[in-house]
Formats: structure tokens, sequence, C-alpha cells
């Protein structure tokens, strides 16, 4: 007997199941539309994505702007911490300029004169920047620039560069100015 009735219920469970299962599906199956309805609602569509790629359009052309403007400002005031970090420098040299006439002693203007240059290039090195030493290497195009080729040298130098015209310069490990040299034939 109580297999009947676990019977009947499950038979009616099933039912009320199947009876809400359909409703569900009546309510999710989508209407009919009329052509004119689909094309009123195509249409809607198109003008929401239009939108949408106007606003993105827009927004790229402002983020476009604001990175040339970013860019401008960096390449104009770029200069700025090298700048500041060079006043002390100029300070030294106007002191130094200052009380030249009032020594007589030639050597302390030139030791004073000593002092700032290393000053100088002590900063400089700290920004990046390093002088190259060329004389004795091979010369290279890549960091070189031949002025003068020397004629009669030694066969060891051949290929070498064998004087330094104008100093060239690396900041960080780029070249910014090539060495002026004279290599030997």
């Amino acid at each position: 007997m109580n297999e009947e009735v676990n019977e009947n219920l499950a038979g009616e469970n099933t039912e009320e199941q199947t009876a809400t299962e359909e409703q569900q599906s009546a309510a999710e199956a989508p209407k009919e539309l009329t052509p004119e309805e689909q094309i009123a609602e195509l249409e809607k569509q198109i003008t929401e994505l239009k939108n949408q790629q106007l606003y993105k359009v827009a927004e790229f052309d402002n983020f476009r702007k604001r990175v040339m403007q970013e860019k401008a400002e960096l390449i104009k005031n770029g200069g700025t911490k090298v700048i500041t970090t060079l006043l002390p420098i100029i300070d030294d040299l106007e002191r130094a300029q200052q009380n030249m006439d009032k020594y007589e002693d030639v050597a302390a203007v030139k030791e004073g004169l000593n002092l700032i240059i290393d000053k100088f290039f002590k900063l400089l090195a700290q920004e990046g920047l390093k002088k190259m030493d060329v004389v004795g290497t091979p010369f290279d195009s890549d960091l070189h620039e031949a002025i003068a080729m020397v004629p009669g040298q030694p066969d060891d130098l051949k290929g070498k560069v064998i004087d330094c015209m104008t100093a060239g310069y690396t900041l960080n490990d780029k070249v910014i100015r090539y060495a002026k040299v004279a290599v030997a034939e």
C-alpha cells in the first residue's frame, strides 16, 4: 500500500513538473515579431551600436590628445632634472670667476677650476653620461667618426684609433656624440 501511495505521489509530481515546465517555456519562447517590428528592433540596435562606436572613437581621440600633450610636456621640461643638478656647478663657476682677480696664485685658481670640472663630470656620470676611451681601440663606425687617416704607422696599429680630436659620449649606453678620431693606415 505504501508503494501505491508513493507511485501516486510520484505521478502527481511529474505531472505538476511537466505543467510548470510548459508554462516556463511558453513564457521564455520569443513571440513572433512582424517584419515591421523586426526592422524597428534592428534599427534600434544599429543606432545603439553607432552611438557606442562614436563614444569609443571620441574616447580614443581624447586619449591620443592627452598622450600627445603629456609627451610634449615631457620634451619641454625633460631637461629640468639635469639643469637643476647643474645649478651648483654654475654657482661654483660664478664664485671662481668673481674671486679670480683676487688671487695671484695661479696654481690655486687652477686647482679650484679642476675641482669644479671633476664635480661636473661626477654629476653627469650620475645621470648616465660616460666618456668614451677610444685611443688604441680598433676603429668602430658605430662609435667613432674618422676625420683623418694617418699613413706610415706600424702594422700593430693599423685600423686602430691613434688620436682623439673630440671626445665621444654615451648616455645610458647609447651614443649621443661620436668620437672624432684619427685612424692608422
